[in-house]
């Protein structure tokens, strides 16, 4: 049976931005931009970008439009017989797994903040009534189990519509309305006394505060932001290059996802940074940000309930976006891996997901004592560790190995799929840049990874 394409290059564009598009972009990438010297910390960023994420993402295309296959089978499909590149589809295969048994539960916190914020729960809250607000919601197993179903069964539900019908149709809505949302939330709190300071802070070059610390950390901060901010390793993009056609060259796709992602992340900057100094609040990284800072934030600002409202929506689109897209991969791994139907493939994947998060959710409460890193350390912890720090970086150095090496599918094969069809070409003359600098860049931020969590305190 002939695979389903995408109806549209925007619907291709917009589901795979979809995808790379995640609470990553929120809640970390603002915070170290302003932390690491604002706008000359991006410009750092923007080079790791273009030398390590953008060929990256067009490896991963690559080999999933040449193989029409999702990672189970596509490098059975490529590789030469007698070659074991196709043991990939093991760890990815989990990864894909492990990735979404904490990203749903997060998705559903989002979805019920975003409730509590268009019914005005936080109004006249200081953040630390928010904050108890959250800790509360943690301590709640059943409440998040609800959410977490919600979002469980309906991005498969979605999922099983299909490509056209299903995931490109939902995915064009959600990340269309995601930029409309931010770029309207952004206008709106930069016209905010003190929003100057806010931008400034943001975007005004500081090498000062760029090198506070020495040139590493700096350096390590955007090296691992452009890598993981794509979430290059698992076939969780590559998916989609395996549902399109020839026309269009997947360089020039390539560019638009890394463009598009980029962009989201910027405008994020430019709300939560302006929003944070019109109120004199500092802003922080990671849930807290999202779950506390942010709205004490929008509480305490004017209009604030339905400017709060319009980004904690637009937080849940970018978040239920990249679930349904990595549901997508999840069913077209089984399909391919058991020849099963997608339907099939959607109802045991509905029960074995709901399954699978409650590790992650009772992790705050019945099961709080188990704490993997130590005092304070929870099962996501664990769970993401697992995915951020391994699977993605050594899931990316095979995508990289196959593409490049004499012993894989081989540069020759890789830049002839990549350039067919109308578009950008991959520029050849980068053959030597890349077959040395990725794995060295891969290697360091795979073992900074093991170095900070476990070395550094």
């Amino acid at each position: 049976m002939e695979r389903e394409k995408f109806s549209t290059r925007v619907g291709f564009v917009f589901t795979a931005v979809g995808c790379a598009i995640g609470l990553g972009n929120i809640w970390r990438f603002p915070y170290i931009t302003g932390k690491y010297g604002g706008a000359a910390f991006i410009l750092i960023y923007l080079v790791f970008l273009v030398v390590l994420g953008f060929p990256l993402i067009t490896m991963e295309l690559t080999v999933g439009r040449a193989s029409q296959k999702s990672i189970t089978r596509s490098f059975d499909v490529l590789e030469a017989p007698g070659q074991k590149w196709h043991l990939i589809k093991y760890p990815a295969f989990a990864g894909n797994y492990l990735f979404q048994m904490f990203y749903t539960t997060v998705a559903g916190w989002v979805l019920l903040f975003a409730v509590k914020m268009v019914n005005g729960e936080f109004q006249g809250k200081n953040t630390a009534q928010i904050r108890t607000v959250y800790t509360e919601m943690l301590d709640q197993p059943v409440t998040m189990m609800i959410t977490t179903g919600l979002i469980v069964v309906a991005a498969f539900l979605i999922c099983a519509g299909g490509i056209r019908n299903g995931i490109e149709r939902f995915c064009t809505i959600i990340t269309g309305s995601l930029f409309a949302l931010m770029i309207g939330v952004a206008f709106y709190v930069m016209t905010l006394d003190g929003a100057g300071a806010g931008i400034s802070f943001y975007l005004k070059p500081d090498f000062g505060r760029l090198f506070a610390n020495g040139i590493w950390e700096p350096v390590n901060a955007a090296m691992t932001q452009a890598f993981y901010t794509l979430g290059i390793g698992m076939g969780s993009i590559g998916v989609f290059g395996s549902f399109i056609g020839k026309e269009r060259s997947l360089v020039s796709e390539a560019f638009w996802i890394v463009a598009l992602d980029t962009v989201a992340a910027l405008l994020a900057g430019m709300i939560i940074f302006p929003a944070c100094f019109s109120c004199g609040i500092q802003p922080d990284s990671g849930p807290d940000l999202v779950f506390v800072t942010l709205p004490s934030v929008f509480a305490s600002m004017p209009g604030g309930r339905v400017i709060g409202s319009f980004f904690l929506i637009a937080v849940f689109f970018a978040a239920f976006s990249t679930v349904i897209t990595a549901f997508a991969n999840i069913v077209s791994m089984v399909v391919d891996l058991t020849g099963c139907t997608a339907r099939k493939s959607v109802a045991g994947n509905i029960v074995c997901m709901l399954i699978l998060s409650m590790p992650c959710i009772l992790g705050y409460n019945v099961w709080k004592g188990v704490q993997p890193f130590g005092a304070g350390s929870t099962i996501m912890d664990f769970e993401d560790f697992l995915v951020t720090n391994n699977i993605l970086p050594l899931g990316s150095l095979i995508y990289a190995a196959f593409c490049i090496s004499k012993k894989g599918w081989g540069w020759d094969n890789f830049v002839k799929e990549a350039n067919q069809g109308k578009g950008l070409r991959f520029p050849e003359r980068m053959f030597k840049i890349l077959r040395y600098l990725i794995p060295i860049v891969i290697g360091i931020s795979f073992l900074s990874g093991y170095i900070s969590k476990f070395f550094i305190n």
